[in-house]
């Protein structure tokens, strides 16, 4: 059962919602003819002033930015009602009006306040509190304020208490304390270490930018999970643990110390409680918090605070009580009603793509040379190169004309080969003045109403690649069924199998409606040098080129970067000479455009318009793009699923996108944006997937080897090992860089084949982890913390990650090594782990790092004691990879047991009819296989490798039947015993029905 929100908390401040009346004035550029024309393209080009802005001084660098601590009243309550489900109240202002930021809500008489729509679900009220360990407090004294305690320990997990609620049209703020050391991860989309250091803001709004460190990208996460540690048998839970208190001892990267109490996790694993089943000495609890908002953000992180603002909206804020990371993320995703969605197989293949790719013919080529090097290549993407001058939905007559279509795609799927293009969230408008300039998908869409327009009425048009683009309104009537029926049309021509959705943030290259008057310029060229063109070349070298070891010790580690990153947002005094814009509160009236309080958004000047559309930009019922353009992204992705399902009716849509919102993954996986080709990205790309994690979109990866800049045989061969991983795996660059699909170099081609020979082998235990997510919630990447609370270390190890509860990987992260520092977790509680490659038990001490060999091509991977890993003999592609024979790896633990799942399917039906669930049990000497289900699955077990077996062997038997000595490898010395040739055995089918194998 999920253990809902706060809905407690809800109930009283929803009272608080607010009036909204005003409109801002549309901030536009008029663009006279007579630009600069460029060789690459002909055209009018948009100014570059186009896209500049206000210049505004973020409220946390501003020296003379007023405390609304210090000025505002609070509030005070009236008409207070308690019942089992909660308490409500009336709220009013406990003292004369503030109007620090925004005009102050008077009282709970003003109801108009935006709430977001629907399509953001929220969490209900459960028909029982009696399992919900929280208990809500609040009082008047001097004002309103409010407090959740964890009713088993007495530990305060969010209070207002001695703080103001300070609540405008324009201005939200309330303030909780937090324990000294505390560890809190989340609160995204933005590139920093897993664990959020104080002397951080997090600022959240959705944004095209090229992945900036510590600054708000694409995405927008209110949530985040915290996590508490307390010493055990100290009978006092109210007080966490203190970093001084700790083992001093901190594993790579110099990592926070801290633990936690063990829980059951999925195949079989239980981690200790306590020193009951080792020798932690600590315990911890972890809760989540969420405040469903889809406004500008900003959460400042201090030594013991947090400090949440909103440009406006509602405080709807929920509270989950875990009591650990996974139940947490469950509660969270089922209340959101957001289980993540159930990927193909095919998606968990090798994906290919770059920007820059020229036809078909070149397209077939880069195909055939990964078979040419037999490296597994299961999809191949296009970016912008496919389309007629940059416009959704077509083909370059010319580069990718409709008559090579059919040849090239029943060459690629004749492979078992699938297609992903780039999809733009913005529809080009066509010149009015030129009949050829015709573009029937802007037509239908104009007829139907679906795009934003101005707040007088007229379309809104911004820019980006086409030219002078107008965005579609998902708040319409028609929006989201004139872009489904656009992609069936379209799939007639193009047999995609998914959808890549870009720039969705959404992004506009010039501020406001600057294509109003202009459109007969065009298409126009935007307002910038693309890559490839005049002047805008990539000459740079690769980060290490000409490194040595000698001067390795001067150059930038994946460690050091993240140290410096952590710390790069200190606040500091604005320049005298600037001349800022500032505006203050009009009575009765919002400014959208400008608001009173600026946050400190990534974007030059911190303008909210800039390369966006703007915040007054007005949809289809009124209500502004300010309000919601946090969740435009969420809403494109939306209607693309619903497309997906109108193209392949019954069938699971496979669809990566940018800009997410909580709740996306029940649709979309989500890749990290435009990283560069540097070890430090590498290194982020780790807790960027946790984070992702945590919200619940369990499909993510990065531009392996780095999308901007050059990469480097070394760099690009550690990437393409790490990112075998993840659960999305791609690589893809920019235009005019270096070409760097693995096969440009013979060492990563091998290297990748090395890193794809595990990551295909594995393919039936990921498939596992995302169905286990899809059906409960669960994670498929996760932090070592998560599932070994009882080590202090652990909370800010970033620089290894676990593949579901069983693979430990421990990448190299900076260059010119042969050696990795990693922790082998769960030592202290009697964890084993095994190598991968030799199956040989791992000797490492608990609590301290271990040397690992990693020369180049090598990546560290491990295997958890206890578990019984499902394989397949990999083929070429995921198509022929299902034909091929079954596998078990049985690592057995320190008692001799393990256990382990496999789900098993048609790998695409959206509600598979028939499914095959196989639970493993080792113990005595014996590996049992129940079998449940009615899927048909004919392959045989082709091998069983036992790990851990130092006792010797007896006689082996499949269901009593004895295995011939030619089939068994026995090591005693390394514990390694392998069974093969066991085809004939299991010919009807290794899951055809149960059965035991005893050794």
């Amino acid at each position: 059962m999920a253990r809902s929100s706060f809905l407690k908390t809800a109930s009283v401040l929803l009272a608080l919602q607010g009036l909204s009346t005003g409109q801002g004035t549309a901030p536009s550029t008029t663009v006279a003819a007579g630009g600069t024309a460029t060789a690459f393209r002909p055209e009018f080009t948009i100014p570059s002033a186009a896209d500049e802005g206000a210049d505004l001084l973020p409220n946390i660098n501003d020296p003379d930015a007023v405390n609304a601590q210090d000025v505002c009243p609070g509030y005070k309550a009236s008409q207070v009602k308690e019942d089992e489900r909660g308490l409500t109240a009336v709220l009013t202002l406990a003292g004369a009006p503030c109007n620090v930021y925004g005009n102050d809500v008077e009282g709970s008489s003003n109801t108009s306040w935006f709430i977001p729509p629907d399509m953001i679900t929220r969490p209900q009220a459960e028909s029982s509190f009696g399992d919900i360990d929280l208990e809500f407090n609040s009082g008047d004294e001097p004002s309103f304020w409010f407090s959740v305690t964890r009713g088993s320990t007495g530990d305060v997990l969010f209070s207002t208490e001695d703080t103001k609620l300070v609540y405008e049209d324009q201005f939200i703020e309330f303030v909780s304390t937090l324990p000294e050391d505390y560890t809190i991860s989340g609160l995204g989309e933005h590139i920093h270490g897993l664990k959020l250091n104080s002397n951080y803001t997090a600022t959240i709004f959705a944004a095209d930018v090229g992945d900036p460190i510590d600054r708000n990208l694409y995405g927008s996460h209110p949530f985040y999970l915290e996590t508490r540690y307390f010493e055990t048998g100290s009978g006092n839970k109210t007080t966490p643990v203190k970093k001084s208190a700790l083992d001093p001892r901190g594993y790579s990267h110099g990592h926070h110390v801290n633990h936690t109490r063990g829980h059951g996790h999925e195949n079989g694993h239980e981690n200790g409680t306590g020193n009951g089943s080792g020798g932690s000495p600590y315990e911890s609890y972890a809760h989540g918090v969420y405040l469903r908002n889809t406004h500008g953000q900003e959460i400042k992180l201090e030594s013991e605070s947090l400090t949440w603002r909103t440009l406006g909206g509602s405080i709807d804020l929920f509270i989950y009580d875990g009591p650990t990371q996974p139940e947490v993320t469950k509660q969270y995703l089922k209340s959101i009603d957001a289980l993540p969605a159930m990927q193909n197989y095919w998606g968990l293949g090798y994906h290919q793509c770059r920007w820059g790719y020229r036809n078909w013919t070149q397209l077939r080529e880069i195909v055939q040379t990964f078979k040419d090097f037999d490296i597994p290549l299961e999809t191949i993407w296009l970016d912008i190169d496919y389309m007629d001058q940059y416009r959704d939905f077509t083909l370059d007559p010319v580069a990718f004309p409709p008559s090579g279509v059919n040849e090239f795609f029943d060459w690629l799927h004749g492979n078992n080969q699938h297609f992903v293009p780039i999809v733009d969230a913005a529809i080009y408008i066509p010149n009015p003045q030129n009949a050829s300039d015709a573009y029937d998908t802007y037509a239908r869409g104009n007829e139907s109403g679906t795009f934003l327009t101005n707040p007088d009425g007229s379309q809104y048009i911004g820019a980006v690649w086409p030219g002078y683009t107008v965005f579609p309104d998902w708040m319409s009537v028609n929006g989201q069924s004139w872009w489904v029926k656009e992609m069936v049309e379209w799939y007639k021509e193009v047999p995609f199998s998914g959808f890549w959705i870009d720039m969705n943030e959404v992004s506009s290259f010039c501020v406001g409606s600057c294509g109003s008057g202009n459109v007969t310029l065009n298409p126009v060229h935007p307002p910038f040098a693309l890559p490839g063109e005049k002047g805008n070349v990539i000459y740079d070298f690769p980060e290490a080129f000409n490194i040595t070891n000698a001067t390795e010790a001067a150059s930038a580690s994946a460690a050091a970067s993240s140290q410096a990153a952590e710390n790069s947002l200190t606040a500091v005094p604005a320049p005298s000479t600037t001349s800022y814009l500032r505006t203050t509160p009009t009575p009765g009236v919002r400014n959208v455009n400008y608001p009173p309080y600026v946050i400190n958004n990534v974007q030059d000047g911190a303008d909210l318009a800039v390369h966006a559309v703007s915040p007054n930009a007005t949809h289809a019922n009124g209500v502004q793009e300010y309000d919601v353009h946090n969740i435009w992204g969420h809403q494109i992705l939306n209607a693309t699923y619903q497309g997906l399902l109108n193209v392949f009716p019954d069938k699971r849509p496979f669809i990566i996108g940018r800009s997410t919102f909580p709740g996306t993954g029940k649709w979309a996986g989500h890749w990290g944006g435009d990283n560069a080709s540097k070890w430090y990205y590498m290194y982020f790309s780790i807790p960027q997937a946790l984070s992702f994690s945590l919200f619940g979109i369990p499909m993510f990866g990065v531009d392996t080897c780095g999308f901007n800049g050059n990469t480097d045989a070394e760099l690009c061969s550690r990437w393409m090992q790490l990112s075998a991983f993840f659960p999305f795996y791609r690589n893809h660059n920019t235009l005019s860089a270096n070409s760097q699909e693995p096969f440009r170099w013979e060492s990563v081609a091998t290297a990748a084949k090395t890193a794809m020979q595990i990551r295909y082998s594995l393919l039936p235990y990921i498939y596992t982890l995302f169905h286990q997510a899809h059906t409960t919630g669960s994670t498929v990447m996760r932090a070592l913390s998560w599932e070994f609370p009882n080590e202090p270390q652990l909370a800010g190890v970033d620089a290894q990650f676990l593949l579901g509860p069983n693979i430990l990987v421990t990448p190299v992260l900076e260059p010119q090594v042969d050696t990795v520092n990693g922790v082998f977790p769960g030592i202290i509680d009697g964890e084993s782990w095994y190598d991968w490659y030799t199956g040989e038990k791992v000797n490492a001490e608990a609590g301290v790092n271990t040397t690992i060999q990693a020369p180049l091509g090598h990546i560290p991977v491990f295997i958890r004691g206890g578990a019984v890993l499902p394989t397949q003999e990999p083929g070429y592609t995921t198509t022929d990879s299902r034909k091929n024979p079954w596998g078990l790896i049985v690592a057995l633990n320190g008692d001799g047991d393990a256990e382990g799942s496999l789900y098993v399917d048609d790998g695409e039906s959206l509600e598979p009819t028939e499914s095959l669930e196989i639970s493993f049990k080792a113990g005595d000497g014996q590996l049992k296989a129940d079998v449940n289900g009615t899927w048909k699955d004919t392959n045989a077990l082709g091998n069983v490798t036992i790990l851990g077996v130092f006792d010797g062997i007896g006689e082996l038997k499949l269901n009593g039947q004895s295995i011939g000595n030619g089939t068994v490898d026995y090591d005693k010395d390394t514990g390694v015993l392998k069974l093969s040739k066991l085809n004939e055995l299991t010919k009807s089918g290794a899951w055809s029905a149960s059965w035991t194998l005893s050794w």
